[in-house]
């Protein structure tokens, strides 16, 4: 049951994925799905679709950071969500893009809702807070461990529509949010840029498992359902 009285309310509000996406998780979704979301800000419960998480590398070059706002602003335009993790670089850029224009963008938190991280996003995050969604699936009072940003990658594959990374290490944290998009069965895409690194082993290997090269960020579109798209209460 949704604890959240109406869209709108930005009061901290408790529910479960199947509340947030409107609809049963199959199987495969019910894996690795938090079992409880803590949620605060004023985007309408179920969430409206479509839905891309745009992520990266938290110390991107400035092309990355560039890339990364240019793709959430043509996505944006479009009434495409843009999902991040509010971590620093590709992140930070892809929601400061999607608010500049009038976007609307959710933050899904490795941290509880009353903790910000970096710190430098407090303002970042009360803005989300307030005029759009910030989401976690730890609790008030919870103690932070590395491992819940990888579980907060899950998640953000899990509710959203597709994945674009936009540059990324071999040891970076979004590869664990590619990989399972792709398990999700979800569209994954790769930013160009990435796959004319020689250098990196990741992206070969995701191609091979069904990612998708991505010069084009309206080429996204053609994935995605239709924001008019009714959520099934079942």
């Amino acid at each position: 049951m949704i604890d959240m009285a109406i869209a709108g309310d930005t009061s901290i509000g408790t529910l479960t994925v199947k509340d947030l996406l409107g609809r049963p998780l199959n199987d495969i979704e019910e894996k690795f799905a938090p079992k409880e979301l803590y949620v605060k800000g004023s985007i309408q419960i179920p969430l409206p679709r479509p839905r891309v998480s745009i992520v990266g590398s938290r110390k991107a070059s400035s092309y990355g950071l560039r890339d990364a706002g240019i793709i959430a602003k043509v996505l944006a335009r479009k009434e495409v969500v843009i999902v991040s993790g509010l971590a620093e670089g590709i992140d930070t850029a892809a929601h400061d893009a999607t608010i500049a224009i009038g976007g609307r963008t959710i933050a899904v938190l490795g941290t509880p809702l009353n903790k910000t991280y970096p710190k430098k996003n407090f303002d970042l995050q009360q803005k989300i807070m307030r005029d759009h969604l910030a989401i976690s699936q730890f609790k008030i009072g919870y103690f932070t461990q590395p491992k819940d940003f990888v579980a907060r990658n899950r998640t953000m594959a899990l509710i959203s529509d597709a994945t674009i990374i936009v540059e990324a290490g071999d040891k970076s944290g979004s590869l664990h949010q590619g990989w399972e998009a792709l398990r999700l069965g979800r569209s994954l895409f790769i930013w160009k840029s990435i796959l004319d690194n020689t250098q990196l082993n990741w992206p070969k290997d995701m191609m091979q498992h069904g990612a998708i090269e991505l010069s084009n960020p309206i080429d996204v579109l053609e994935f995605l359902p239709s924001s008019l798209e009714v959520p099934n209460m079942l």
